[in-house]
């Protein structure tokens, strides 16, 4: 019988040759990863049901990278860090990248993939929301709480309802002046933030198997903001690539069987997409640019799990070379890895990290930041009533920090030129003429 990639992958972990949507397996877990918010509380619940002496299924499979609140003095934030190095060392765990120190990587969701744990047929969860970043490659990977994840450290197992598939197929070549945040700005805006809820959402087609790894992270990033509980995209010579370049485990990768059945197959344009925003306070109360523009600004933000890549500096650097911030604008490297490439990669004979200081940015430690606002300290954090443009991935009241803020969610291009003309504004009005040359 015919089975999507979400089913068959789920089919494996759980060592059966077939399962349905809807039914409910005991799957095997291939990674497991936690951070400094949801670690300690996970660690309890693991002693509490184990006990104290109890030791984790597999060591090699738990990965802990604190990220969230770390750049504090905040004394209880740094008391979930000391819970992390006290239990990583009593457990031996090898792959705990702990900050401070010269292991230390940043965001989760990128310092994943760049570690080589990211992998097409394998199952990871995480204590966080956005682990379906990860299923960029071919792999089942979706965020759980605390209790599950206490299960899984003790027991290596989980247990599972397969999600129906939704796919969203891009027809033919993307814009050059389009990103992949404002496909998945637009999918959700049409179907809303519970449109996915507990379903895969699977992007295809030839504008999304066109993009790089981090363009497709972007994609699967944000399907739980729709309420997805996975995004997949079907693993293909450019995700072997990537995957080889990090790490030398063996993987089995999975695809669509052709008469695979679907719970829903919306089809767009490639060539018809627009600039878009999620206007405040949610992430499907979308617009146009152009909708919006000239609207008020005092803050912009590039960085995140969602923006903060390297391809998304890169962007943003286009915009901004030679030119002034008209207000505040925070760039937030998501990993160390980034932050380097950020002081190695040129653009125009200068280095985007020179681009951005000389632009009037204040550039950030690689962390998640204000993303998730955090204590009061937080870099980037929004204290009043800013109005914010981010390339993050939620803009919910108080999510970035004040509840009396105002976030708008867009792309690295119009992020950036909306801090270069100080209200919001069209990337296509400040690219390289060689970008904006297909605009219709």
């Amino acid at each position: 019988m015919s089975m999507t990639l979400t089913e068959k992958i789920l089919a494996k972990a759980s060592g059966r040759t077939h399962v349905d949507a809807g039914e409910t397996v005991w799957v095997n877990v291939d990674v497991l990863m936690t951070h400094d918010v949801c670690g300690p509380p996970t660690i309890g619940i693991f002693k509490r049901e184990f006990g104290e002496d109890a030791k984790v299924w597999d060591k090699d499979k738990v990965v802990i990278i604190p990220d969230h609140y770390i750049f504090t003095n905040d004394k209880y934030a740094n008391r979930n860090v000391d819970i992390l190095r006290a239990f990583s060392a009593e457990q031996g765990l090898p792959h705990f990248y702990d900050v401070g120190t010269e292991r230390y990587k940043g965001v989760c969701h990128v310092a994943m993939p760049e570690e080589g744990f990211t992998r097409p047929g394998d199952v990871l969860f995480g204590t966080d929301s956005h682990t379906c970043t990860a299923g960029a490659f071919g792999q089942f990977a979706t965020g759980i709480g605390n209790t599950d994840a206490g299960f899984i450290l003790g027991t290596g197992k989980l247990w599972v309802k397969v999600p129906e598939t939704m796919k969203f197929i891009f027809e033919g070549e993307i814009p050059p002046y389009i990103m992949a945040k404002d496909l998945i700005l637009q999918i959700i805006g049409d179907i809303g933030v519970d449109g996915a809820t507990y379903r895969a959402m699977e992007f295809a087609g030839d504008g999304v198997m066109n993009m790089d790894m981090e363009g497709r992270m972007t994609l699967t990033n944000m399907v739980i903001e729709a309420g997805g509980k996975n995004g997949v995209v079907e693993p293909d010579e450019v995700t072997f690539d990537y995957v080889r370049q990090r790490t030398d485990y063996e993987f089995t990768p999975f695809y669509n069987d052709p008469d695979a059945k679907y719970h829903s197959v919306r089809k767009y344009k490639s060539a018809e997409l627009e600039p878009m925003v999620a206007k405040p306070h949610s992430p499907d109360n979308k617009a146009t640019v152009r909708e919006v523009i000239n609207s008020p600004l005092n803050r912009a933000y590039i960085g995140s799990c969602t923006g903060g890549k390297i391809t998304d500096f890169e962007a943003a650097a286009k915009i901004m070379k030679g030119q002034q911030v008209k207000m505040d604008t925070f760039v937030v490297p998501a990993t160390t890895l980034v932050r380097d490439q950020l002081k190695t990669t040129t653009y125009d004979g200068e280095t985007l990290w020179d681009i951005f200081l000389n632009a009037g940015a204040h550039m950030g430690e690689a962390s998640c930041a204000a993303c998730l606002g955090g204590p009061s300290d937080t870099f980037g954090r929004l204290q009043g009533e800013e109005i914010c443009i981010s390339t993050t991935n939620r803009n919910f009241p108080g999510r970035m920090g004040s509840k009396k803020s105002s976030v708008y969610l867009a792309s690295p291009y119009t992020v950036a030129a909306s801090a270069i003309a100080g209200k919001i504004a069209d990337p296509r009005d400040y690219l390289p003429e060689e970008k904006v040359s297909a605009t219709v």
